[in-house]
């Protein structure tokens, strides 16, 4: 049976963040078919996913600063500034991914994982970047 979109694209969240904080594959394979109760095969698809949005890390980021006005990229909490290349990478290079459902699955997550200020950001961030 195949994961749920969003089960997915929460691990696929935790494997960029972890890797923002230099985890390895290896490291993280483990821990993340715990937490999520999930098999390898899920965990390495949503790596393999990962890599993808990492690949196009620095156009993304880029993004982010043109529409992120006052905030340096540095200065962006880790959970906002990877669920930001999540949703963006999404909108952008996954074209199966209607935008809006990109952006209500980043402000999904930057609820469940950060503050409502930082569920605010992200969606302002996402919303004003133009596809």
């Amino acid at each position: 049976m195949a994961l749920p979109r969003q089960k997915l694209r929460e691990i696929i969240f935790h494997v960029l963040y972890g890797k923002s904080f230099g985890s390895s594959e290896g490291d993280s394979v483990r821990l993340l078919m715990n937490h999520h109760k999930v098999t390898k095969k899920s965990v390495c698809e949503a790596e393999s996913f990962a890599d993808k949005v990492r690949e196009k890390e620095e156009e993304i980021d880029a993004l982010i600063c043109k529409y992120a006005v006052d905030y340096k990229l540095e200065r962006i909490p880790a959970v906002e500034k990877n669920l930001l290349r999540l949703g963006i990478f999404e909108m952008i290079y996954h074209k199966e991914t209607p935008r809006k459902v990109a952006i209500a699955e980043a402000i999904r997550l930057a609820r469940k994982f950060t503050t409502q200020e930082g569920a605010k950001f992200v969606n302002a961030i996402l919303d004003a970047i133009p596809v």
